[in-house]
């Protein structure tokens, strides 16, 4: 009966891979069937002509700016709300408030997040719709993937290394950065990483604080769209599936490219740390 039972559960664990591994491919071919042909030089790095024909450099252009300035924003922050929660901060009512604040973040539409954005950044500190106010507005949907994914990679620090590095001689602040954060660094990444996917995502509030104009931007308070939102505009306006789907590979694209580059850093961490 216990050998049947592993098999059953061995069984379903295969079966949960293989369908999410069938269902990643389908999605994937099917975009890569439709806008493939589409891809070229002038494609990528062409200006958008709205009268048909043209590229999308524009758009990617503003797409790398929100990702950069928002993790400009968004990182420095996470981690050291995380590195105090977990490291200097009493295990008490109050912090178990702030880490359920964070995860009911977390589960807030990014419609909301728009609103918010719109209201404060965009009207109230009269940033207009532009490039800042939509990364000032990404930096908050994405902090609280950082503070929770540092909070648990702190975690899996041993305790022996802490205390190894006390017993040196060291401060607890040389403890922090020279030896708990290398350690958790590869977490850390994982969580900017996961922070990028979700940046790249965003349309909605991106929408309602940076605005739709399909031109290079001159600066961070000028008006712009990415490339998610370039491609629900194209779909809205012309039902142009194609256009879309090639919207889409270039997404792609770049994600991969960023996870190689995060995962490469990974690894070179790990074996400093060795």
């Amino acid at each position: 009966m216990r050998k049947m039972k592993d098999n059953l559960l061995h069984g379903l664990l295969w079966f949960s891979a293989i369908l999410s591994v069938a269902v990643l491919v389908m999605i994937v071919g099917y975009i890569f069937y439709k806008g493939a042909h589409l891809i070229s030089f002038e494609f990528i790095f062409g200006d958008y002509s709205p009268t048909g024909g043209g590229g999308i450099w524009p758009m990617i252009v503003t797409t790398i700016y929100t990702i950069v300035i928002s993790l400009i924003i968004a990182t420095p922050i996470g981690i050291l709300a995380a590195v105090y929660l977990q490291e200097y901060a009493k295990q008490g009512r109050l912090v178990k408030v702030i880490r359920f604040a964070t995860e009911s973040l977390t589960g807030i539409p990014s419609i909301i997040y728009g609103l918010f954005g719109a209201v404060f950044f965009v009207t109230t500190l009269k940033l207009g719709m532009s490039i800042l106010a939509a990364s000032l507005t990404l930096a908050i949907i994405v902090l609280p993937v950082i503070i929770r994914t540092t909070e648990e990679s702190l975690k899996t620090v041993p305790p022996t290394y802490r205390e190894g590095s006390l017993a040196l001689g060291t401060t607890r602040l040389q403890t922090l950065y020279k030896v708990i954060l290398p350690s958790a660094m590869p977490g850390i990444l994982s969580g900017i990483i996961l922070s990028i996917g979700r940046i790249v995502g965003e349309s909605a509030a991106i929408f309602l604080t940076a605005g739709t104009v399909a031109a290079m931007p001159e600066g961070l308070l000028s008006s712009a769209r990415t490339l998610t939102v370039h491609s629900f505009l194209v779909t809205q306006e012309s039902g142009d599936i194609e256009l879309a789907a090639a919207v889409g590979i270039v997404l792609i694209v770049i994600i991969l490219a960023i996870n190689l580059i995060a995962t490469y850093i990974s690894k070179k961490l790990n074996k400093a740390d060795y």
